[in-house]
Order: C-alpha cells, then structure tokens, then sequence
C-alpha cells in the first residue's frame, strides 16, 4: 500500500473512537457551562492541568520507548513491556500512598477538598498503568481494538456525567443520608467532573482485566536502563511541552488581572479553548497512527520525502478547519453559556496555536528516528520559558488574550528551533514553499472574514462559506488535484 494511504487508513482508525466519542463528549461543554458558573470551571480546569502534567511524569515515555525498541528487536517485545507496566506500576502505586497521606493539608493550600485530590491521584494512576497496554496494541497494530477500547472509556464517561449531573441531583433529595455524599457533594460542582473521569478510567481497567492476567510481571534491569535512558530525555521534553499547553491554566492563579476574579478568566479561557476541539481531535489520532508508522518505515527508500508530504498535506487539512470554525464562530458560541461568550475573541488564537502543535510534533521526528533525544529538552524548555516569560509579563494586563498569544509565540519559536536544527542532524526536504503558502492563503482570507466582521450575520456567513470553497479549490489546484476523480472516488462511498 502507499504509505501516505497506509497512514491516511491508520489515522482514520485510531481516530474513529475519538471522532464518534469525543464527539459526544463535547456536547457536555453546554452542560457544563450552564450548570457550573465559570468560576467552579474554573477550579476543575486546574486539577485537570495538573493531571496533563504529571500524566506526563509517571509515564516515563515508555510509550515511545517500547515502540522504538521493540520494533527494533521483537524478540525481546515481551520483556520490554514487562519491564515497562512493573516500573509504571510501582512508580503509580507511590505517587497514590503519597497524595491521600498529604491529600489534607494539600487540600487546605490549594483550596480543593482533599477528597477530589484523592480522586485526581487514582485518575493518574489508573491511565498511566493502562497506556502501557494502549501502547501495545498499537505496536501490534490492533488499531480497532485499540479504537474499541478507547469507544468504550470515553463512551462510559458520557454515561457517568449524564448520571451524575442529572439523575444524582435529585435522587439526594430523595435521600438525604446516602453514603455517596460522603465521595460528592449534593448540588453539582466541579468534583462531578472529576469523579465521572475516574469511572470511566476504571472502565478502561476493567477492559483490559484479561490482558492484566496473563501479564507475568518480570523486571529486566537491561531493558529498564535501556528503556529509561531512551525515554527519560522524552519524558523531561515532554513536561515542558505539555506545560505549553497547560502552564497558563496553572499561573492563572497568580498573574490574572486584578480586575476579573482569575476562577472566571480560567473558568471562560478553558471553556472557549473546547470548541478547537475539531482540530485537537484530528492532531491527536494523527499522532496515534503516525509515531508507529515514522518508526516502522524508517531506513526506507525515500521516506524523508514522505515525511516532507505528510508534512504539506496535514498542514493544509489543518489550515481547513481552522478555516471552517472561526468562520463560523457565531454558531459555535451558541454552544457555551451565555456567562462564556465574551472570551470568543481569543478562538483563532486557540485554533493557530493547536495547529502549530501539530507541525511541531512532525517536526519533532527528527531527533526520535536519529535518537538525538536531547535536542528534545532543549527546544521544549525553550518553548516553556517563552511561555511562562509571556504570561507572566502579559496576563496582568490582557487576561486570557495574553494566555493565547503566549502559546502561540511560543510553538512559533520552538518549530523555529527544531527546522533549523533537524536541517543539521536529520535534514527532512519540507516543502516550504506550499507550506508558507497555505498559511498564507488562509490568513488572508480570514483578515477578509475579519474585516466584514461588523456586516449583517447572514452576509458574513455567506461570505465566509464562499471563502471556505476558494481555499479549498485553490489547494487542489495548487496540488494540481483532479476534483472529477476525486469525486469519482468519494460518490460510490457514500451511497454505499
């Protein structure tokens, strides 16, 4: 098959749980931002940083670690990913022994009951000791079960937030003396959030309990050095760059304006920041399909070209949706509470920024396939310090706009770094020209956008769907794409 085929087949598939699921999951942003007044949001996005970050710690990046080994020498796979869940199992059951013996006195500092820190705890645990086993399906590329699996834990989540927010509520009322009050409080608050993750993590266990069985638990101190010395670089790289992403949720805290309470900056920041979620969801199933594929295809003829087309064409998929969200950001702020819209100002932001995120993890395949890992460390410290220099200088003043600006410039600076240094140690033939173009292009159609934004609704829409079409007919005719074969193609699918 054609490897630009065989990755377009594989994101599809690994992307199927998080397109049809995550979907779902999406539509309770609405809930949410109803029921819960930006400042309560506001306090369940900063655990839920404080998840992303430390995810990142506890997995050591064996995820990546065992793929590159064990592709590289099947016939230890087994004892890798052994090794592997021993050292995440340990290094998890610690961390728990730990947060609920100081979950009090945690509790008290951050303000958050010491009950939804024990929560965040398990939460940690439980996904960093199940993505040993994720990662293995997809190194055996199991891709449906691995999308089945993935279907049936963010599915579950959908069903405890249904049960919790809106079933819960009222049987409390009718039962004043439940022992569920003693894990959640009777009015919904931010804790239901957390407590529906946890659920369906155990879910997640659970599926995996067969698997878990047949583990046999044997720790290698040969693979483990191997494993470690590999992945730790990626795991320290990975913290910062996270924390790009994560980082101002945290210093909201303490560099807000004094003029808005930095709960409700957080709480309407994060809330507007979910309806990228089109292309969050597109960068991430991409990165499932393509980490295995980078690594698998290695050493092959011409496959640094590839990677340079894989690059131009998500670019320009990308560029795309970005389009068609902000030229509809009218309809897409219906989706928030009405204490939410004022921070619509900052999507595009948002939008660009996860793009770039996209770009960089391409770019980052240079320093993993010619194991120059430590240049990982160095970009992605680089792109914190940018961030948290930004923040700290510009949110006082801006709020949640400096926030956005801040990861932007920051994934800016990073791809900067990583180009010129992969065209060193791994040069990769990017095509700058059709890149820089596309970008281009679609700015420039959203400064139109932009321009007519105090025009009547309808003629902004109508507007904006023609400029939709003339990006994408320019692409093709740029690609010198054959739309008639295209759709030759595509119309048989469909009625079928």
């Amino acid at each position: 098959m054609n490897p630009i085929k065989q990755l377009a087949s594989q994101t599809a598939i690994y992307g199927l749980s998080s397109i049809v699921a995550r979907f779902i999951n999406f539509f309770f942003v609405p809930i949410y931002t109803r029921i819960l007044n930006p400042g309560n949001y506001g306090l369940a996005t900063e655990l839920l940083a404080y998840i992303a970050l430390l995810q990142v710690v506890l997995t050591f990046g064996l995820e990546t670690g065992f793929f590159r080994y064990a592709n590289k020498d099947k016939e230890h796979a087994k004892i890798l990913f052994s090794t592997a869940v021993s050292w995440v199992l340990a290094s998890s059951g610690l961390f728990i022994l730990i947060i609920f013996l100081f979950s009090g006195t945690l509790g008290i500092s951050m303000g958050h009951p010491g009950i939804y820190l024990k929560y965040v705890a398990l939460i940690l645990a439980i996904d960093c000791f199940t993505a040993i086993y994720f990662a293995r399906l997809r190194f055996e590329n199991k891709a449906w079960l691995f999308a089945v699996y993935k279907s049936v834990k963010i599915l579950s989540e959908v069903g405890f937030n249904l049960l919790l927010f809106f079933i819960l509520p009222g049987w409390f009322k009718t039962h004043p003396d439940s022992i569920l009050l003693k894990f959640m409080p009777a009015t919904p608050d931010y804790g239901y959030i957390l407590l529906a993750i946890l659920l369906s993590a155990m879910v997640s266990l659970i599926l995996f309990f067969p698997q878990i069985l047949k583990t046999r638990l044997s720790f290698s101190r040969e693979q483990w050095k191997k494993l470690m010395l590999y992945s730790m670089p990626l795991m320290i790289a990975g913290l910062p760059g996270v924390a790009n992403d994560y980082v101002d949720r945290i210093l909201f805290r303490y560099c807000a304006p004094d003029t808005s309470p930095w709960l409700e900056q957080l709480g309407i920041y994060s809330a507007v920041t979910k309806l990228a979620v089109f292309i969050t969801l597109f960068v991430q199933m991409f990165r499932y399909a393509a980490e295995p594929f980078f690594f698998a295809s290695a050493g092959k003829d011409n496959m640094k070209s590839t990677y340079a087309d894989v690059m131009k064409y998500f670019i320009a998929f990308c560029l795309l949706l970005f389009l068609g969200i902000a030229f509809y950001a009218d309809i897409f702020a219906l989706i928030l509470g009405k204490d939410y819209r004022g921070g619509m100002g900052v999507l595009p932001l948002v939008l660009m920024a996860n793009i770039l995120l996209g770009v960089s993890f391409n770019l980052s395949m240079w320093y993993k396939l010619s194991e120059h890992t430590r240049y990982a460390v160095y970009i992605t410290i680089l792109g914190l310090l940018v961030t948290v220099v930004l923040d700290v200088w510009l949110m006082p003043l801006y709020g949640y706009y400096a926030a956005a600006w801040s990861r932007l410039l920051s994934y800016v600076v990073m791809i900067a770094v990583s180009y010129f240094l992969g065209l060193r140690h791994y040069p990769i033939p990017y095509d700058l020209r059709s890149i820089f173009t596309y970008f281009g292009v679609a700015l420039g159609l959203f400064a139109i956008s932009w321009l007519a934004g105090g025009m009547n609704l309808w003629f902004r829409l109508s507007l904006n769907t023609l400029l939709i079409l003339a990006y994408a007919l320019f692409v093709m005719k740029f690609e010198k794409l054959d739309y008639r074969r295209i759709l030759a193609i595509i119309q048989p699918k469909l009625r079928n």
